[in-house]
């Protein structure tokens, strides 16, 4: 077995390899998901050694490209777990509509797919129009599809699925164009949203939110490295603004939750 044959300091010193070269630090994410992932991409490029599979992510930014798009998880959909999206258009976005403007970040946003949940709901609720949407992601790759704003055809039926679960107003068809394999989110949409690169471990605050969404990325950080986050989040939220994880996550653990309350079910806290 491959794993058998690399150890963990091996994996170690091409993580130091891979901030020292491109700037990316990887050291305090969750060690046994991202040794299985450095792992399979290994075997799937079929290297003939460790060595070898060091310097090409080292000195080849091509490779490298494919390198961070494999270690960095991109599985995302539209409108996932739908009472989550009923929640914000019912108990958050009411209360956000009475700002005169409402900034929202979306913190490793992959391919986009939330955003334009997002914005879809903000369009329903007539406050698109006084929004901005910040999508973000440690992977640049994922946010040029993002920017396009198209999706595999044969996805839209699980996400119109998703969007009427999820207390979705129109027919979901009227949001895209449908054009051979792909589907293409109208442009209303893109144009309130500002796509950016960002690494959640080394970057700072960017800017004042009233809503931050980041969703099943913290479940694959160490629990240093996501209190880290949190107060990257917590410095970046305005007073009584809404932080939502992902279902899987929570802000419990952290030394400054209580300064949080919980908006009923969902994991959505509001900054006190």
């Amino acid at each position: 077995m491959i794993s058998d044959l690399i150890d963990n300091e091996q994996i170690e010193t091409l993580l130091g390899d891979v901030l020292d070269a491109h700037g990316y630090d990887f050291s305090e994410y969750s060690p046994a998901s991202l040794k299985r992932r450095i792992l399979r991409l290994y075997a799937l490029d079929n290297f003939v050694s460790f060595a070898e599979f060091r310097y090409t992510v080292k000195s080849d930014k091509q490779y490298f490209k494919r390198f961070l798009e494999e270690i960095t998880v991109n599985v995302t959909e539209m409108f996932r777990d739908p009472s989550f999206y009923k929640a914000l258009r019912n108990d958050v976005l009411p209360i956000l509509g009475t700002y005169p403007f409402i900034r929202v970040w979306v913190a490793g946003c992959s391919t986009g797919e939330e955003a334009y949940s997002l914005a879809i709901v903000l369009k329903e609720l007539n406050l698109l129009n006084k929004s901005l949407i910040y999508a973000t992601d440690i992977n640049p790759s994922v946010l040029e599809k993002a920017k396009k704003g198209m999706f595999p055809l044969n996805y839209l039926k699980g996400y119109s699925e998703n969007y009427l679960q999820s207390g979705g107003e129109q027919d979901f068809s009227t949001y895209y164009t449908a054009n051979y394999t792909l589907a293409k989110f109208d442009e209303t949409l893109s144009k309130k949203m500002i796509f950016s690169t960002h690494n959640l471990v080394s970057d700072h605050s960017f800017n004042e939110f009233q809503l931050i969404l980041c969703r099943n990325v913290l479940i694959y950080f160490d629990k240093e490295l996501q209190h880290k986050v949190f107060q990257l989040f917590d410095n970046s939220l305005e007073q009584l603004g809404f932080l939502a994880l992902g279902s899987k996550e929570s802000l419990d653990f952290w030394p400054k939750a209580k300064e949080f309350k919980r908006i009923k079910l969902e994991k959505i806290w509001r900054k006190l």
